[in-house]
């Protein structure tokens, strides 16, 4: 009779904590090899643990909600089926796991004219951090208080924070995104971070950078009445309000509109369904039009840029996010150089991105380094989106609802008449600050001149 540790799995890389969101089995129950078992969220994507082992779940060490690091201990599993199992453990923190392969730099010195007070934020206590031995060293402890995730700190950069100031609950008083939210709930005066400090440096990148005198602006008080229904936020959800929040904050929101005549592609559709559909590939009107984009993204690079303070970065790589609508929030899976695949290459990556973003099988580096976004309203029968930028790219593409409509068609002669046409509109937003107009619909007249003409050879 053996116990096996299940440790909270590191998602990547840059994921130095998860928040186990949901138990899918109990106590007492028996589980199989690789049969899921809890459900964690990250800064980047919701997953699925599977067993290491099969057996019996003997303990639960992190109950559902609590966000912890990597390697922490969250269960036990008895590997012999049958065997005594003990009860449900409270909650509680685990051996410390291994320190970061990379520590952080060191934070920079505080003179006592520019530390902070500390807000009387609920948060968990914490051991003391020892003090430096000596001016240039520090010790494990303080470089994991300063260790954070790339959203706690865009949160903190957004809100002028510095890091350093705020209580951590996390290892070794490590500030997580709670600690964040509860500090600025708490109604305590912002320490600002200090310009060049490495808070201020890293929003998740230099290209978030928020202007002079920005601030933000508390929302009304709001209470529920009798009958209402409370629903907390879940990870998912608060990490894409903050995210939009932001992204029209930094960004100057401008869109603009096109209609497409989808005649051509409905046709190519209905002969070519079926061929793809042995292939295991379901062909929809969203792959020809992914695969539209990615080629001109080519020929027109401001759509596929970013900003980077008071500089443009062209990307060499054409990234296209492709929105995916869940039960539980939205997520945006990357299809990476799709400029190089085929249409099949394209409606397979799409297919398969979609399934597994609603089986929770994303791996977190399949939702980052995006460069270009489509989202597809459409789908539900929306005649057009205004959609809100992915931070941090330039612009984000709104598939309308595609439809049979009346029009009016211009023969050689140059008689008009009516006629049944499949159309459907696109809306873009882009960021009117690298951005022009001019830039937006010429990008927009070639798509729609690619989408009429598709070539027949390339389906």
């Amino acid at each position: 009779m053996a116990r096996i540790d299940i440790p909270m799995p590191q998602m990547g890389e840059s994921i130095a904590e998860g928040t186990l969101s949901k138990w899918l089995k109990k106590v007492g129950d028996a589980v199989k090899r690789d049969e899921p078992i809890f459900e964690i969220s990250t800064d980047k994507v919701d997953a699925e643990i599977p067993a290491p082992s099969g057996g019996v779940l003997a303990e639960i060490l992190v109950q559902e909600g609590e966000t912890v690091p990597v390697q922490t201990i969250v269960a036990r599993l008895e590997t012999e089926s049958g065997a005594v199992v003990s009860a449900p453990a409270p909650a509680a923190p685990a051996a410390a796991p291994a320190a970061p392969a990379a520590a952080a730099p060191p934070p920079p010195a505080r003179t006592p004219e520019s530390a902070a007070p500390k807000a009387s934020a609920p948060v968990a206590s914490r051991p003391a951090v020892p003090a430096a031995s000596s001016a240039g060293e520090h010790s494990l402890e303080e470089r994991l208080r300063t260790k954070s995730t790339p959203v706690v700190r865009k949160i903190a950069a957004e809100h002028h924070l510095d890091i350093t100031t705020i209580p951590g609950s996390g290892l070794a008083g490590r500030v997580t995104k709670s600690d964040v939210m509860a500090f600025l709930e708490s109604g305590a005066p912002a320490p600002a971070a200090a310009a060049g400090s490495p808070t201020a440096r890293a929003a998740s990148g230099p290209d978030l950078t928020i202007g002079p005198g920005a601030r933000v602006v508390p929302g009304p008080a709001v209470e529920p009445w009798e009958g209402d229904r409370v629903e907390p936020w879940s990870r998912i959800r608060k990490l894409t309000a903050d995210h939009m929040v932001m992204s029209r904050r930094v960004s100057a929101h401008v869109q603009s509109l096109i209609e497409i005549d989808y005649t051509r592609i409905a046709g190519l559709r209905t002969r070519k369904k079926s061929e793809y559909a042995e292939r295991g590939v379901n062909l929809t009107f969203l792959a020809f039009i992914a695969s539209a984009v990615a080629q001109n993204l080519r020929k027109h690079p401001v759509l596929n840029s970013c900003v980077m303070g008071e500089s443009t970065i062209y990307r060499r790589d054409v990234n296209l996010g492709i929105a995916v609508a869940l039960e539980w929030g939205l997520i945006v899976p990357v299809i990476r150089r799709a400029d190089e695949l085929n249409l099949l290459g394209t409606a397979r990556a799409i297919n398969d991105l979609g399934e597994r973003s609603r089986g929770k099988k994303l791996l977190p580096d399949e939702v980052q380094k995006g460069t270009f976004t489509i989202t597809n309203p459409g789908g539900f029968g929306t005649f057009v989106g205004l959609p809100i930028l992915n931070q941090p790219q330039s612009a984000i593409l709104a598939v309308g609802a595609i439809g049979k409509q009346a029009v009016v068609l211009t023969a050689a002669d140059g008689s008009d008449s009516i006629g049944i046409r499949t159309m459907g509109m696109l809306a873009m937003s882009y960021d009117h600050r690298i951005v022009d107009g001019a830039d937006a619909d010429r990008f927009l007249a070639d798509l729609r001149k690619s989408l009429e003409q598709f070539p027949e050879d390339a389906v």
